[in-house]
């Protein structure tokens, strides 16, 4: 709305030449990075293939490799780990099998103790200056730690609160051992390797999750109610047909009680061993960039792993105690409620309280 066309004309040619050369480099800056990446990778590919060639595994640098056998063979790890220091050399079998019992310090082991020191530092470092408004490095482990307490809970209800800190130590051990396996010296020389690619570990893990939740069902429901989960004789009460059919059904729970480690032990190596498998082939037979997006999947694979055995552990130790809950807390909740409906009457609603009394 002005009469001067002039003023208009300037102001609309003055805006688009001022903004115009600002916009220009942001594009440039922002495409140069991506436009020489995938070449730069495919070149480092090259020259490494050219410089250090695979060679036949247990053999030595300059061995002729046939690909994609040799290729594929020289990079895949064997289920049995690599033994660092043999405390019973004498001993010692040969060859290694997948489970073993034998004094020795293995590639797992040595990179499971090197996990447990970095979780050990994370948390003297998240406590050692604690302050009532957190920030930093507490405020994001708390925050962590509340997520965590909170998706527990909402799984297994107010009885998981108790217990989150199992979940919590399970659950941190076993994605940083997951994940270790990522890391490119890990895996990468024979004296290191992720610690829950090997079964060995697993089972420890799995054995030490049993102890824990049969150990608390013991302790919470008492030795005679326990085994009285498994060996219902009290059924015989009802009848020889009752009787036999909870025994049955009671043996059953019993043995699967023994199934779960092994569940537990094998689904964890499984996926983690074949996840690392998959890493080494395709690394192996393909350039860089496909390896690059696995990792990604590898990644959240591995979270995946670490949340369902620390689900399973946290959902085994409720069912544990099942009984001692259903047994203690419902009578006495109906014994509450009738109290609590006898003291109506005198408040507010003396007629409707003295049917639920009764």
């Amino acid at each position: 709305m002005t009469s001067d066309p002039g003023a208009a004309s300037v102001t609309m040619d003055s805006g688009p030449k001022a903004t115009a050369p600002a916009a220009a480099p942001k594009k440039r800056a922002r495409g140069i990075p991506f436009k020489f990446l995938i070449p730069a990778v495919i070149v480092l590919d090259l020259l490494a293939l050219i410089v250090t060639p695979p060679f036949p595994k247990g053999g030595t640098s300059g061995q002729a490799c046939d690909f994609p056998s040799c290729f594929v063979q020289s990079a895949i790890e064997l289920p049995p780990p690599e033994v660092v220091v043999d405390l019973a050399p004498d001993s010692a079998p040969s060859p290694v099998p997948m489970i073993y019992f034998h004094p020795s310090i293995s590639s797992t082991i040595l990179t499971m103790w090197i996990v447990m020191g970095l979780i050990l530092l994370l948390g003297l470092a998240a406590t050692r200056r604690m302050r009532v408004v957190p920030r930093g490095l507490q405020n994001a482990v708390e925050w962590a730690y509340e997520f965590g307490r909170d998706f527990a809970v909402g799984i297994g209800g107010e009885g998981a609160r108790r217990y989150y800190p199992v979940f919590a130590a399970f659950f941190i051990f076993i994605l940083l051992s997951n994940w270790s396996g990522l890391v490119p010296p890990i895996g990468k020389i024979p004296q290191l390797r992720a610690p829950t690619s090997d079964v060995n570990i697993t089972i420890g893990l799995a054995l030490t999750s049993f102890v824990l939740f049969q150990g608390e069902g013991f302790r919470r429901l008492g030795v005679r109610a326990y085994l009285g989960k498994f060996f219902p004789i009290g059924e015989f009460r009802h009848g020889i047909g009752a009787g036999i059919l909870a025994m049955y059904v009671g043996i059953i729970e019993l043995f699967l009680e023994f199934v779960k480690p092994v569940t537990l032990a094998m689904r964890l190596f499984g996926n983690i061993y074949g996840g690392k498998v998959a890493l080494a082939v395709i690394s192996a037979l393909t350039l860089a960039i496909v390896p690059i997006a696995l990792y990604g999947l590898e990644a959240l694979l591995n979270l995946i792993q670490a949340l369902i055995f620390s689900v399973l552990t946290l959902m085994f130790i409720l069912i544990a105690i099942e009984g001692h809950e259903a047994e203690d807390h419902a009578p006495g909740h109906a014994v509450d409620t009738g109290n609590h409906d006898q003291s109506q009457p005198n408040q507010s609603q003396p007629d409707q309280s003295q049917p639920v009394a009764a």
